[in-house]
Order: C-alpha cells, then sequence, then structure tokens
C-alpha cells in the first residue's frame, strides 16, 4: 500500500511538472519580470490564451469587444473534473438560486475575480497573470471544489490608454519624485472606457457595452464570491473586507460576517510579510451598481480590494512617508489577496452553497409588487434593463392597485390595464427588485460615497404604485409591428413626440435632409388631437426631394413609429401648417467643449448621448484652442460641467457672447451654470441664505472627530426632488406638470427673472435620499432648467445634470428638446 502511494505521489508529481513545462510563466512568456513593465492588454490576452491552450485546469473565452475593438475575456479555472462537468456544476448552481431546471444541488465553490475596471488602475491585470499561473501549479488542490473565473481586464480601452501613455513618457528605468511627467495623466486620463463612463458605477444600469456583453455571462454563473480590484490614492496601503457602513437593509448576516472571515485570512497573510492595510472604512455597501454591491444583491459575497498605487504610482514612486512604492509591490499584494479569497473559498464551499441558496428565500419584504404605466416607448426601455438583468415580469388585467404612490409621495392609486408592468419580488431575483424599486432607500448612515436615490420609476419618468400584495400578473404578446403606408397625395405626415424614441427618428429625418417641422401649441388633424411638440414632416418643405414619401416611410418603420396621415394642412382647429406657431426645425450644427478644465465624466455622458442615445453628429472641441475657432459654424455650443475660472476669461467671454447674440445656443450644465453667475446678460445669479454673523461670540466649537459629520448638513448626495415644469415651454414638450430630478449637489440659483424657469423648485420636496438639513434651506424657489434670451440667441441653464450616468433615462428628452426645439433660430444658411 505505502508503495502504492508513493508511486501516486511521484507520478503526479511527475505529471504537474510535465504540465508546468508546456506552458510559461507570465515573465517567461512576457519577456521581461512582471512587475516591471505595463503590459499591453494584447500581451495579456495572448498569455491567458497560451495558458489554456496547454493546461486542461484553464477555458478561456471572449465575451464582448470594446468600442475600440479589443477583445473582453474571461477565464474558467478548476481540477480537470470539474472541467469535465462544467455544464453540470454551473447548472446545479443555479438551481440553488431557484434559476434553470437543473434538480441536483452544487456543494462547489464559485469565485470571480474582476481586474482593472479603472484602467489607469493598471497593476491588477499584472497581477490577473500571476494568479492564475499560481493556481495552476501550486494551489489545484483548492480546485478540487472551486470554479474560480477570472475577467483579466474589464476596461481595456481605459486600460491601453494608461499603459500606452506611461510607457511614452516614462524615465529608465523608471522616475520615482511625484512631480515627474509620468506621475501626472494628461486628462481625461485612464480611468474611464472609451466613452469616459466610469464602469466601476454601471453594474446595474449596464449602460455601456463593456457591461452589457459581461452580465450576460456573469448570470450566466452567479458566484457565490466576486471580488473587484482596485487601486487607491498612493498613501494609503491597502483595503479589503469588510466593507463600511452603509450597508444596504438587504444584505444578509451571513454576508456580512463572511466578508469578516475572507478579510482575517488577508490579514493572516499580510501580517505576516508586515504589509500595511485598513478595513471597514470608506467603502460602504449601498449604491447598487458598484462591482462589489451588484454581486452582493444578486446573492453573492460581494468585496472591493483597494491597493496604493492609482494612475501616479507608474512602476514606482516615492510616497509622501518616504516609502518606494513599486508596480511589483502593488501586484503582489492583489495577488495575495486573490489567493486568500480562492483558499478561503475553498474551505467553506459546503457553507457557500447553503447560503447562498438561503438568499433567494424573498419573504419579508414591505413591498412585494410594483405596477407601473407610462408610454410603450418608456416601458419597453424599462423592460431592456430588466432583460439584461434577467429579472422577470408580467402584465396586468384592467383594475385599480392601490399602495404607495411614486408621483403623490405617500397613498395612491393607479388604474391598470393590460400595458401595465408588474414587476414582483416573489422571483429569484427579488432582492434586486427591491433595491432597485423601492420607493425610499433605508440609510443606516448618511455619511456614503456615491447617490442614495436611484428608484427606476423617477428613473424612466413612470407611474408607479408599490404594493404590499402579491400582484398576479400575466404574459402578452408583444405590439403588433407598424407599418406606415405612403399617401403622396397627402400634405405630410404627423407623429408624437414623448421620447427619446421620437428623437431618434428626428435626428435620422434630419441626417437624411428631410425637412420636419414641430408645433409650440396644441392643433387637430383628421379628428385626431395633438400636443405641442409633435412632428409635421410637409411635402411643401421637401419639394425637391422625389423620394420623399418611401423615405419617411421606410425610416418610420425601422423606428417603429406611427404616422397619421395628414390629407390637408388646414387645422381641424389649432394652427394650419404654415402658422409661425409650426417652427421648422434646423439641422443643428453642435460643438462640444472638452479639454482639461472640463469634467470628463460629462463630457463622456454628452459625447455618449449624441453617439449612443440620438445618433446625431456632435464635434468635440478642445479648450486649448478654442480662441483660434470660428463660433459661427455651430448653432449649439455645450459647456459641460467643470473648472472654468482660468477659461471665461474677458476675452473668450465677449466671444461667447457675441455668437449668442448673433442667434447661438448655449447649454451650461451642472457647476458649469456657475461660471456664468453674475455675469452682464446672463442672468444667473445664486441662491444664498441670509447668514447672522456669530463668529464673535459663539465660535467654531465643533470637535475634530465630528468635522466630516457635521459637514453633511451642507451636502445634497444624489437624491431625488420633486420639481415643478412649465410644459409650455419647447424645452418641456412631451412631460406632464411634475418632473423628479436627481439632485447630485447643493448648488442653487435664483429664478430667472428675465427669461424662462422651465423646472423648478418652489418648497423642496425631498421624494428619496439624503439631502442635508442647511442645503435643503437654500432650494427655496430655485432654478433646475432655465433659458435666457440674449440677443437673437439664447443660454440655456440646466443646474442638475440629466444625462448622468446615462441611466436617468427620463432626463434626456430635455436635452433633446434644448438641441432641437428651444430657440430653434440657428443661423442663415
Amino acid at each position: 500500500m505505502k508503495r502504492q502511494i508513493l508511486f501516486l505521489c511521484f507520478f503526479f508529481l511527475i505529471t504537474q511538472n510535465l504540465l508546468s513545462q508546456q506552458f510559461q510563466s507570465p515573465s517567461d512568456f512576457l519577456g521581461y519580470e512582471l512587475g516591471s513593465q505595463f503590459s499591453r492588454h494584447a500581451d495579456v490576452v495572448n498569455y491567458f490564451k497560451h495558458v489554456a491552450e496547454n493546461s486542461p485546469l484553464v477555458e478561456y473565452h471572449t465575451y464582448g469587444k470594446t468600442n475600440e475593438r479589443r477583445p473582453l475575456t474571461y477565464a474558467i479555472i478548476s481540477s480537470e473534473e470539474n472541467m469535465a462537468d462544467l455544464e453540470k456544476i454551473r447548472k446545479a448552481h443555479l438551481n440553488n438560486a431557484g434559476i434553470g431546471s437543473s434538480t441536483e444541488n452544487s456543494e462547489t465553490a464559485i469565485v470571480w475575480l474582476s481586474y482593472n475596471v479603472h484602467g489607469n488602475e493598471a497593476s491588477s491585470t499584472e497581477a490577473s497573470m500571476k494568479t492564475l499561473y499560481s493556481l495552476i501549479t501550486e494551489k489545484t488542490d483548492w480546485l478540487k471544489n472551486t470554479i474560480v473565473i477570472i475577467d483579466p481586464c474589464i476596461n481595456p480601452d481605459g486600460r491601453d490608454r494608461y499603459a500606452n501613455w506611461y510607457n511614452q513618457v516614462k524615465t529608465e528605468p523608471y522616475n520615482i519624485y511625484q512631480n515627474a511627467a509620468e506621475h501626472n495623466e494628461p486628462w481625461p486620463g485612464g480611468r474611464p472606457n472609451h466613452y469616459l463612463f466610469d464602469l466601476n458605477r454601471d453594474w446595474a444600469w449596464a449602460t455601456q457595452i463593456e457591461t452589457k456583453q459581461r452580465l450576460k455571462v456573469y448570470n450566466e454563473w452567479l458566484p457565490h464570491i466576486h471580488v473587484d480590484f482596485h487601486e487607491q490614492g498612493i498613501n494609503d496601503p491597502y483595503y479589503f473586507a469588510p466593507a463600511a457602513e452603509p450597508f444596504h437593509e438587504i444584505i444578509t448576516p451571513f454576508q456580512r460576517e463572511f466578508q469578516k472571515t475572507i478579510g482575517k485570512n488577508h490579514a493572516r497573510y499580510f501580517d505576516k510579510n508586515g504589509w500595511l492595510y485598513f478595513t471597514g472604512e470608506r467603502f460602504d455597501l449601498l449604491y447598487p451598481s458598484y462591482g462589489d454591491t451588484y454581486p452582493t444583491y444578486m446573492g453573492a459575497i460581494g468585496m472591493t480590494y483597494e491597493q496604493a498605487g492609482h494612475g501616479r504610482a507608474g512602476l514606482g514612486i516615492k510616497t509622501d512617508e518616504g516609502y518606494i512604492l513599486t508596480l511589483k509591490n502593488r501586484l503582489e499584494h492583489h495577488h495575495t489577496t486573490g489567493l486568500s479569497t480562492i483558499e478561503v473559498a475553498s474551505s467553506n464551499a459546503s457553507e457557500l452553497n447553503k447560503e447562498f441558496q438561503n438568499y433567494f428565500a424573498n419573504e419579508d419584504f414591505v413591498y412585494k409588487s410594483y405596477a407601473l404605466n407610462g408610454s410603450y416607448d418608456k416601458l419597453k426601455t424599462l423592460k431592456e434593463l430588466l432583460n439584461r438583468h434577467q429579472i422577470k415580469y408580467s402584465y396586468s388585467g384592467s383594475g385599480r392597485v392601490s399602495g404607495y404612490s411614486f408621483r403623490e409621495n405617500g397613498n395612491g392609486n393607479l388604474n391598470s390595464d393590460e400595458n401595465t408592468l408588474i414587476v414582483s419580488t416573489d422571483q429569484p431575483k427579488g432582492k434586486m427588485v427591491k433595491v432597485l424599486f423601492e420607493p425610499k432607500t433605508k440609510l443606516m448612515d448618511s455619511l456614503t460615497y456615491d447617490i442614495t436615490a436611484w428608484s427606476l420609476p423617477y428613473a424612466y419618468g413612470l407611474e408607479a404604485i408599490a404594493s404590499t400584495k402579491i400582484i398576479n400578473g400575466s404574459g402578452r404578446p408583444e405590439k403588433q409591428i407598424i407599418e406606415n403606408i405612403a399617401n403622396p397625395d397627402a400634405a405630410g405626415y404627423i407623429t408624437k413626440w414623448n421620447s427619446m424614441k421620437d428623437a431618434n427618428f428626428l435626428a435620422e429625418l434630419l441626417q437624411n435632409d428631410i425637412k420636419v417641422r414641430f408645433s409650440e401649441v396644441p392643433f387637430m388633424s383628421n379628428g385626431k388631437e395633438f400636443a405641442p411638440g409633435s412632428l409635421i414632416i410637409t411635402k411643401s418643405d421637401n419639394l425637391q426631394k422625389p423620394e420623399f414619401d418611401s423615405k419617411v416611410i421606410e425610416l418610420a418603420d425601422s423606428h417603429q413609429r406611427q404616422l397619421l396621415t395628414a390629407e390637408t394642412s388646414f387645422a381641424g382647429s389649432g394652427p394650419d401648417f404654415g402658422s409661425s406657431d409650426i417652427k421648422i426645425i434646423n439641422q443643428q450644427k453642435i460643438g462640444l467643449l472638452k479639454g482639461d478644465e472640463v469634467s470628463s465624466l460629462n463630457f463622456g455622458e454628452i459625447w455618449y448621448f449624441f453617439e449612443q442615445d440620438l445618433n446625431y453628429p456632435v464635434t468635440p472641441i478642445n479648450s486649448s484652442y478654442f480662441d483660434r475657432i470660428d463660433l459661427d459654424e455651430f448653432d449649439v455650443l455645450i459647456i459641460p460641467e467643470g473648472w472654468y475660472i482660468d477659461f471665461l476669461v474677458e476675452d473668450t467671454l465677449e466671444k461667447v457672447t457675441s455668437w449668442i447674440k448673433a442667434g447661438g445656443k448655449l447649454i451650461a450644465i451642472g457647476n458649469a451654470v456657475g461660471a456664468f453667475k453674475n455675469k452682464e446678460g446672463f442672468g444667473i445669479a445664486e441662491n444664498k441664505i441670509e447668514e447672522k454673523d456669530t463668529t464673535a461670540t459663539h465660535p467654531n466649537l465643533t470637535p475634530y472627530s465630528k468635522r466630516e459629520r457635521e459637514s453633511i448638513k451642507n451636502l445634497i448626495t444624489g437624491s431625488i426632488i420633486k420639481t415643478k415644469i412649465d410644459n409650455s415651454h419647447p424645452m418641456a414638450f412631451g412631460y406632464e406638470d411634475t418632473y423628479f430630478s436627481l439632485k447630485l449637489s447643493s448648488d442653487s440659483y435664483q429664478l430667472l427673472s428675465e427669461g424662462y424657469n422651465i423646472s423648478y423648485i418652489e418648497e423642496p420636496e425631498i421624494v428619496s435620499g439624503f439631502a442635508g438639513s442647511e442645503a435643503l434651506k437654500k432650494l427655496n424657489n430655485s432654478l433646475v432648467f432655465g433659458e435666457v434670451p440674449m440677443g437673437k440667441g439664447s443660454v440655456i441653464y440646466m443646474v442638475d445634470n440629466p444625462l448622468f450616468r446615462a441611466f436617468w433615462e427620463n432626463g434626456k428628452l430635455f436635452f433633446a428638446n434644448a438641441i432641437f426645439f428651444t430657440n430653434n433660430t440657428g443661423f442663415d444658411y
């Protein structure tokens, strides 16, 4: 027997040695010591391919491509036995969550490691290669009951932007001083993706191509543990679980405690090596769209690991404490926590499976169903999001649903019909339904890392009721395909205006040189009533287009827009088509400011809006050469959020003012509004609270330890606020008289005395999220959206950003209206 055991051990060692000879270590494959250079994404992909081709323990897959055509990939690593039975294990695991048709239960632990979501936090992708190699050469015992999924780079476009820049500017071997060029990235930096979005805020909203494609694979596995690897400032050593408060209320005691279990295992290794770390600070588990919270709400132990470094560190940097922090240090720390996580998972596989199954028992919710009414387009857009998360929904019948009314911010009713959407918590992903739809997020602590409100009925502009009862809905066939019929003898065609789908249709009509009008007032044609904003496409405006009718029908059908044939330009009531109230829509030429002064995130949101939401051309203009451009080439100039003290100097302001007066339209967003306050002709001023001078008798005695908490009285951390709308103004066409705005700051501006207050707050009513008591006082009689005429042109102020992270769907039509409808004079052609 001893001989047999010795023989088997000898055979195993020989086999492992042969396997290791077939594939190389990362350093051998790359041709340089790991951590001595930043690897290009293509080299990382090639290494993972190399290992997968030479090891039976690894499969390597491509799940999509980025906007810049780089592959998005993941590796699956486990024992040979598990790899041979992978699909069976996967289905059995999903059965533990109540998903799928398998009748078996799994006892295998599933760990998903996500690297480099922020492109300039680049050490983690280097660590992913070392972790892969260690797993299949040194840690194969853990793989007997564990499947490890590695996504080596969530954000290849951002990573290569950073790595390519750094490799171009670094000195040899590297410069450790913080002021060196290699430690100071140029705008916009490597953190975001192609459209300059923060992918670590996109998990729930899934607006970006990387997220959309990743979620398909993620939901096929729903791991027990998910780790999101990051980097932070150079002076903070290493952060790992447990997370900070606040925790969302649905997070289970097991999820909280198991974070501690993992953290203690990490601490064992870090203490042994003399590495500093901290836990339980800064990074909370509330906002649902992070790489730690989204997996948590899908049943996982979701965690963020943060290594000192970030884009400043490069290959090596001297910290403020005098230490030299190198890329080799950084990747070694991430490598250690990655392996430690897998070790804990393997040791606790049975408990992980048991508690994972328990997580999906959804019983104790106050609100058990959400009933939603709205336009077909808005409901369709919401359903697309639910489908990405594999959240089930159904349809109601005729009746009345009572409960919490989102619109009334209290008890109310909703008249339901066959188009009313029902989303229930009585499904495997019921906890995620609660998180995404709950009217008010319960805040255990108001000190949070991100926004505190995001409820989807507000974000999508839907009438909704949260019911304490399960509402049984049913399926129904999709709406019939729209097929319009051309009528060359008619005066033209009319279509509605109340969604971004309508704006897409308009954008393509204009780009096909089809002239379109819109009505500023209600009118009637062919016995049907049309609201302001309705699009009118007349034969008389397009006489030079012989294919006019067929092209309009083709485009309307492709966008599934229902056209009404207008037999005559003579209205049943309201203006005829030749009236001055029926205005032509210009084919707007749009400039978008970018550069060092501009918020890269907001620039990206606007850029994405034009290219992906609206499908209409926009011209980015860099602030570095703004003084040399001819503004008369543009009808619209958009100033994103940013810091413009050094940009809007006298000459620049004079240039912009002259252009506006000649017919230009300036759109300022967020804190860019403040750049124009108290400037002559711009008509915008801050709201200020009259303060009494009490410093002489009451000095600031707030203790040092309480300063941060005291300061939140002046903050608004992403709350939803009810606003009034003047929906007779063209910028508000398609809206009712109320808009729920996502307020991201405490900035407050007076109502316009000259111009139009389009969306505004009389008395602040926060319907969800946190707002400090002092910040709220400033919001009385404050502007949200407004227009100030200036000569032939005008300035549009958007104090709240309607395009935030591309997920606030109900704000997007305001932006389209601002482009096409508001003061649509333009220049002579």
